[in-house]
């Protein structure tokens, strides 16, 4: 299932969404989305959704689901967590692909013109490879690859100016696909000088110990970037409409700072 590719249609674009939903940073993105298709922001629809959960199994991903059905889009569920109980708890890394099988049939039904993982907390080898896949990453580009707590906790250790955002195209590599768009923010100077003050003569080890998750960076950091993940993924959805941003993998890094602020500023 591939892009239509035409920027002038007037058609929406078939969106699939795919997530974990287990807390505010995939419900927000799932919200942001709706909001711009509901007031014609952005020329879209979501053709389905598509959870790694059902529903009963947390309170977190229920209110996600409960969002979804609430505009009347197609749910899907297949429990990873059960997925991989009913096959004798074996290591992921030998279910991954029976279980993106299992999950394109369940899909068959439906059809996007591209898919969106926002907050989908599975490596997806074969699902990436069934849809053209659009990956948030709370890092920029040749910059943490991983789970957005290490990329918080690196800028931290590495003392850096900026960090930012990216989409790129998932492929069976986690992280690695071409990068499409990207956001960038300071985190130095302002809010920040008292919060990098505090940690000046710190250990960054033990400052994952005591106070971990809840130091004053670490939360600044994370609030920054949440604020710009989402309108990052709306514009570039909207300039994959426009016809701005080539899926064909030319290697051409759209950078969407100026339109993110925008919205981040109000």
């Amino acid at each position: 299932m591939t892009p239509n590719g035409n920027a002038g249609s007037k058609a929406p674009l078939k969106v699939g969404w795919f997530s974990t939903g287990r807390g505010e940073g995939s419900y927000g993105l799932l919200k942001a989305a709706l909001d711009a298709i509901g007031t014609d922001d952005l020329n879209a629809e979501l053709a389905f959704v598509f959870v790694n959960r059902v529903k009963g199994q947390t309170k977190q991903t229920d209110r996600f689901m409960e969002l979804v059905e609430a505009h009347g889009i197609p749910l899907v569920s297949l429990s990873s967590r059960d997925f991989r109980r009913a096959n004798d708890n074996r290591p992921w890394t030998e279910l991954r692909e029976d279980f993106d099988r299992a999950a394109i049939e369940l899909l068959r039904p439906h059809s996007a013109d591209i898919a969106v993982q926002a907050g989908y907390m599975l490596i997806a080898p074969l699902l990436c490879s069934e849809y053209l896949t659009l990956n948030l990453h709370p890092a920029l580009p040749g910059g943490t690859i991983g789970i957005w707590q290490q990329a918080v906790w690196d800028v931290i250790s590495e003392g850096l100016d900026e960090t930012g955002a990216m989409i790129h195209v998932s492929t069976e590599y986690v992280d690695e696909g071409p990068v499409l768009s990207t956001t960038k923010f300071s985190v130095k100077g302002g809010k920040f000088t008292p919060f990098w003050n505090e940690v000046a003569n710190a250990d960054v080890a033990d400052l994952k110990e005591n106070p971990g998750e809840e130091l004053h960076l670490f939360k600044a950091i994370r609030e920054a970037g949440l604020l710009r993940e989402r309108p990052l993924v709306i514009e570039t959805l909207k300039a994959v409409v426009a016809g701005r941003i080539d899926l064909t993998g030319s290697g051409e890094i759209t950078d969407l700072t100026q339109e993110v602020e925008k919205v981040v500023d109000g």
